[in-house]
């Protein structure tokens, strides 16, 4: 139902993950980042409360691998669960339950982890991980490469309705969040990323107006003086 990728960028230390699935509003449910600490994607037969667990343990100082493997251990049915996690040193881990649905994989690089299930092909993390690799640019450049990747390479085995971009990077909320629900033309991905076009230029703007609006860009919409 859904194919992701995770990733710490080594230049800035920001975290971000780009996910798309048959199912409705799946960045909602697996999509977890916390700036300075890591990113962790549950996925599956989802249990969003695993992608705040997996962020808890690495808060308190574990390593991806042993944040996964304490979850594994305390978490209900771990068998349903498709987990992964990437943590501030980018060191990365994954959980495969052994009830996965359909065709599954992971792949792993320096710094980002990929995955999938009930995929049209199992090299479609190898593909997401290798286009983030061979990318380019910011940090959400290359992630919007990486879901791009994972579509060419065929991506899950039925239509795509939902997708989005996470990205957290020292500030307490999200710098980027980007989402399309539902997509009954299954041209999600395409949405998200043209989302990123547009609102990459602004991102930094958006960030001051929060810290200090008084040296903010102005707004550039219709009655901003």
């Amino acid at each position: 139902m859904t194919f992701s990728l995770l990733a710490r960028c080594p230049d800035t230390g920001a975290f971000g993950m780009v996910i798309s699935s048959s199912s409705p509003a799946v960045a909602a449910r697996c999509s977890h980042a916390r700036a300075g600490v890591g990113v962790a994607a549950t996925q599956n037969i989802t249990d969003p409360r695993l992608g705040p667990a997996l962020l808890d343990r690495m808060a308190a100082g574990m390593g991806a691998a042993q944040a996964v493997a304490q979850v594994v251990k305390e978490a209900a049915f771990i068998d349903y669960r498709q987990l992964m996690c990437v943590d501030v040193q980018g060191a990365v881990a994954s959980h495969c339950g052994a009830r996965i649905l359909g065709r599954w994989a992971v792949a792993e690089g320096p710094g980002v982890i990929a995955g999938g299930n009930l995929l049209a092909d199992e090299a479609v993390p190898q593909a997401m991980v290798a286009g983030f690799l061979a990318a380019s640019g910011a940090l959400g450049d290359r992630l919007i490469a990486a879901l791009l990747a994972g579509r060419d390479a065929g991506g899950e085995a039925g239509p795509v309705h939902s997708a989005g971009l996470l990205m957290v990077d020292r500030e307490s909320w999200p710098v980027a969040e980007l989402r399309c629900d539902w997509s009954d033309e299954a041209r999600p991905i395409e949405a998200v990323a043209r989302a990123w076009d547009v609102f990459a230029p602004q991102m930094a703007a958006y960030v001051q107006r929060a810290r200090d609006p008084r040296d903010a860009p102005s707004y550039g919409v219709p009655g901003d003086a």
